[in-house]
């Protein structure tokens, strides 16, 4: 019986051990991950002077369950999920990233933006809540350093585009892009001038499919035009 049992252990002992290691290598990876997570979004708030208290949460899931409340609301808490972080490749792409859902969970406290605006109307937030936040998101990133562009990278690279945006909380990604690029124009101007993602592919692809909505933005700049333009 000893005998045996020394056979036993001697054949999965190995095995044991390159799973200890193979757990070690995951939480590794996974610390590193929350570690950049937690540093850039610690950044965008202090820098920001965010006086409300936000935690960053790395989620090993694509995407969270579709029933699951959204805790950015509730808890203040937001998880930054696997399916998301995957499309990251710089520390601007991830600044994009949280940016964005930092000026969503800022909406949730009483108080900011002028007026008072609950959780429940942050859910159920209309689309101009999305263009305001779309732009303090820009604004977030330029005060920490930043550059913004790489808000339009990763919007462009994960973002989908929906046929009409009529009965939708949303807008088109192609509205939302060509509003950001105009705010960016008017009040950050030198990271156009000096544009560092001007070979990047991804925002090479904004430029070629953002061709009508530039032009629109060209014509209002020429003739110093403050209307609303109705981009597509």
């Amino acid at each position: 019986m000893k005998k045996f049992l020394a056979i036993f252990l001697l054949m999965f002992t190995p095995m044991a051990c390159e799973a200890v290691q193979e757990k070690d290598l995951n939480l590794e990876e996974i610390n590193a991950v929350q570690t950049r997570i937690d540093n850039v979004g610690t950044n965008i708030l202090n820098h920001n002077k965010i006086t409300r208290r936000i935690v960053f949460t790395y989620d090993k899931r694509t995407k969270k369950k579709k029933l699951t409340t959204d805790k950015a609301l509730t808890k203040r808490q937001i998880i930054i999920y696997d399916g998301l972080y995957n499309s990251v490749q710089t520390d601007d792409e991830l600044a994009a990233l949280i940016s964005r859902e930092i000026s969503t969970v800022i909406k949730s406290y009483d108080g900011v933006w002028g007026g008072t605006i609950d959780s429940v109307q942050v859910a159920l937030s209309s689309k101009k809540f999305e263009t305001a936040a779309d732009k303090r998101a820009v604004d977030f990133m330029v005060n920490a350093g930043y550059n913004p562009l790489a808000l339009i990278v990763y919007i462009n690279k994960t973002c989908p585009q929906k046929r009409f945006d009529k009965f939708s909380r949303h807008n088109l990604t192609s509205k939302r892009l060509a509003r950001i690029y105009e705010y960016i124009t008017y009040k950050y101007p030198q990271y156009l001038e000096n544009n560092k993602y001007i070979n990047n592919k991804y925002y090479q692809n904004f430029l070629l499919t953002s061709i009508e909505n530039r032009k629109k933005l060209e014509e209002k700049i020429k003739y110093k035009s403050y209307e609303e333009l109705k981009y597509e």
